[in-house]
């Protein structure tokens, strides 16, 4: 009896191209993902971290935009308009101060200034002060901090002790006095640019040690590693380590506190506006719209609540999208 010519129980062999195929989908299942994709992952699972982050990209597009915004409405931070005024109380004419088609957020007492284009520029100082400020304190607490994590001694001591007694300095009651002795006209900044200068250098520089701790903590862990021991073994320089082997794994935490830092630093930006000692009138500022309210919280309420909403939906959004963005980079998060 002959053989079959085709026996169904033995399997062909794969051609090249089957082969080719199982290569890659293997190499696929098996691809890892870094970790700022995982981290980008974990964030985008949490809505209310993207709905902060959201958020704050709007106020940052507002407050660059601010000119183009208020031209489309039509108004002018500066603008009077005294016809809208009741004369013998100083209140807006109509009903919740004023709000119209032509006024969205109606209109400041006693001047009649549009408030909508008031808080439009105002989200500049705040965010100027917030960002700027924030930068000025990482760039001081991640090199104060890599350095004394890193070096130990008494480079550690002083550096640590410094942080110490700023810690306990009242930042406030400093830069009211600082603010309040400062000339009209320094460094080529005058009036309301002078002030936002000291502003912006005074909350970095109190700001500072807060981040610089947590660096050095992170680079008295991270100096112990492996890596760290090898790099120093292959005959690698202290500052080779420092900003090629440390800093890059010092990202994650100096994002996270960068984020936290922002929110309250508007906060002390607007306490001091709010005191007097933050930007010059006639400069938009919700600290100093909420002080200027305060003569009229029953006869116009909402000429102190605007402000206040500006100033509470700008902290949430950059504390949300902080907590985000501290679960997604945490390494043991589950989320």
């Amino acid at each position: 009896m002959t053989a079959p010519l085709h026996d169904p129980t033995v399997e062909a062999a794969p051609s090249a191209a089957e082969e080719a195929a199982l290569v890659s989908g293997d190499a696929k299942a098996v691809q890892g993902r870094s970790l700022g994709r995982i981290a980008w992952e974990r964030l985008k699972r949490d809505r209310l971290a993207l709905a902060g982050g959201v958020v704050v990209l709007l106020l940052v597009l507002v407050a660059v935009l601010a000119p183009v915004i208020t031209g489309l409405v039509g108004q002018d931070p500066e603008t009077h308009h005294e016809d809208l005024i009741d004369p013998l109380f100083g209140t807006p004419i109509g009903s919740l101060g004023g709000i119209s088609g032509e006024h969205l957020l109606g209109v400041e007492p006693v001047n009649g200034r549009d408030i909508f284009a008031r808080i439009v520029y105002g989200a500049q100082i705040s965010l100027l002060v917030g960002f700027l400020s924030a930068a000025v304190a990482v760039v001081l607490g991640t090199v104060l901090g890599i350095l004394a994590g890193f070096f130990g001694g008494w480079v550690d001591t002083v550096i640590s002790r410094v942080m110490d007694g700023l810690l306990a300095f009242p930042q406030l009651l400093f830069i009211i006095a600082l603010v309040s002795v400062m000339p009209n006209e320094l460094l080529g900044l005058s009036g309301t640019g002078v002030r936002l200068f000291v502003m912006i250098l005074v909350i970095g520089f109190f700001g500072w040690p807060y981040i610089g701790r947590v660096v050095r903590g992170q680079t008295l862990s991270l100096r112990e590693r492996e890596y760290v021991e090898a790099a120093r073994s292959l005959g690698a320089g202290r500052f080779y380590i420092l900003f090629k082997e440390l800093l890059p794994n010092l990202v994650a935490p100096i994002i996270v506190y960068t984020t936290m830092m922002i929110p309250t630093n508007i906060l002390t930006e607007a306490a001091l506006s709010f005191l007097g000692v933050g930007v010059k009138p006639p400069t938009a500022s919700w600290g100093q719209m909420l002080s200027s309210a305060l003569d009229y919280y029953e006869s116009d309420p909402m000429y102190m609540v605007i402000p206040g909403v500006a100033i509470f939906i700008t902290v949430l959004a950059f504390n949300l999208f902080g907590d985000g963005v501290r679960d997604a980079l945490d390494p043991k998060g589950s989320r």
